[in-house]
């Protein structure tokens, strides 16, 4: 298969033929759900030569371990609710919506959560599960996770026995730190963070500045403010909001694409801080981050900043939508030619950083030198010599990077 192989295809024709591959391959799936099914139900990978289902996947089907997990445990899923099998072929449920769910499905409840499960993503299914099955709050509590102890990192540990004395059983978690948001029930959600040390002495210094509005300390409550107060500072930098807009048009600027904060607020609000764009089918974008605003009349033909001539757009729309317009390819050069400056700008600051470091080397040398005591002869004992100029750098003058001021006093 050639990865040009359908480059001849029309737009349409295009589409037309993925969406013909995607329901191909949700029925070929269900089918080698099926056939794994019953392949470990009929144990047929021990006459094989194989422990187990999952070995047989990976040594003789070939298949990831991942990839043949999900399938094993679907499959096993499918034997007792037989409606999965024909929600995957239908495209209804994706692999990992059918594990999200097997562990909550039985005969009563099947059919509905199977049904109210189409064509979500793994994140609204775990939204459903959370709303059908709550779980009760995680206990508040933080404490300092200290990295496992390795051999030889304790004074006096000269074997592996005496090591491992000193470390308590069990499985060693990796070092790396651990991310992780999970809703626990319709309105709540877990958060399970790693922080280093710093964020841990703001966080307590925070909670001690918030003692008399936050008495218990919550970690939640903590949070909740911090990240109110985070998000409108943010929200002040993306769109210049503010509870007191200015009236008028405020100070204006030369150059066309500058587009005023009072626009920059109005546009924000209206779509809702997310990417405008609608499909043909009328899906509009998702996209929440990366946002740029972007011209209705494009600023090269006189488009104006005006809250109705300015629009959201994430960056791969902001780009299609100018390629509609100027075309693909003279975008594609435009493109090229703001690398090219970028790259450009990026040398120039290089070079001049070098010249700054070595400048800065010559100023330190030149001071070491004036610093540095006069060894010379001394000189015969006349009415000239009376006047000897002894040197000393001093500190470097305001505002001049490098020149300092030297003072002579006679001896």
């Amino acid at each position: 298969m050639n990865i040009r192989a359908f480059s001849d295809l029309g737009n349409q024709a295009l589409l037309r033929r993925l969406a013909e591959e995607v329901a191909h391959n949700c029925e070929s799936t269900a089918t080698l759900i099926a056939l794994i099914a019953e392949v470990d139900e009929r144990r047929l990978f021990l006459p094989a030569g194989y422990p187990s289902m999952l070995a047989y996947c990976m040594r003789e089907l070939h298949l990831s371990r991942a990839a043949a997990l999900k399938r094993i445990d679907a499959g096993r899923a499918a034997r007792q609710f037989e409606g999965i099998l024909g929600a995957v072929a239908d495209g209804r449920l994706h692999l990992s919506a059918v594990l999200l769910l097997a562990p909550r499905l039985t005969r009563e409840n099947a059919d509905e959560l199977l049904a109210a499960a189409t064509h979500k993503t793994r994140e609204e299914v775990e939204q459903l599960i959370a709303a059908r099955f709550p779980r009760p709050d995680l206990p508040t509590r933080l404490e300092a996770i200290t990295p496992p102890l390795t051999l030889g990192s304790e004074p006096g540990a000269t074997n592996v026995q005496e090591q491992s004395k000193s470390v308590a059983p069990g499985r060693l978690d990796s070092a790396a730190p651990r991310t992780k948001l999970a809703p626990f029930s319709a309105d709540s959600y877990a958060v399970q963070v790693t922080i280093g040390r710093g964020t841990h002495d703001v966080l307590c210094y925070v909670q001690a500045l918030l003692g008399h509005a936050v008495p218990s300390r919550d970690l939640a409550e903590v949070l909740d403010r911090a990240l109110k107060a985070l998000a409108a500072q943010l929200e002040k930098q993306k769109f210049c909001a503010t509870r007191r807009p200015r009236r008028g048009l405020g100070r204006t600027s030369a150059n066309p694409r500058h587009i005023p904060a009072s626009v920059k607020c109005a546009v924000w609000q209206r779509d809702g801080g997310q990417c405008g764009f609608v499909g043909e089918t009328g899906n509009r974008c998702p996209a929440r981050t990366g946002l740029e605003f972007d011209h209705v009349d494009p600023v090269a033909r006189g488009g104006e900043a005006t809250v109705e001539n300015v629009r959201l757009r994430c960056r791969a729309h902001n780009q299609y939508e100018a390629e509609c317009v100027f075309g693909a390819g003279f975008m594609s050069e435009k493109r090229a030619e703001a690398r090219a400056r970028a790259k450009a700008r990026k040398q120039a600051k290089m070079r001049a950083a070098a010249e700054e470091t070595q400048m800065q080397g010559a100023a330190a040398e030149a001071r070491a030198r004036d610093a540095a005591p006069d060894r010379s002869p001394a000189p015969a004992n006349d009415a000239a010599s009376r006047w000897r100029p002894t040197w000393r750098a001093v500190a470097p003058i305001s505002g001049c990077r490098n020149r300092h001021a030297i003072s002579a006093a006679c001896t």
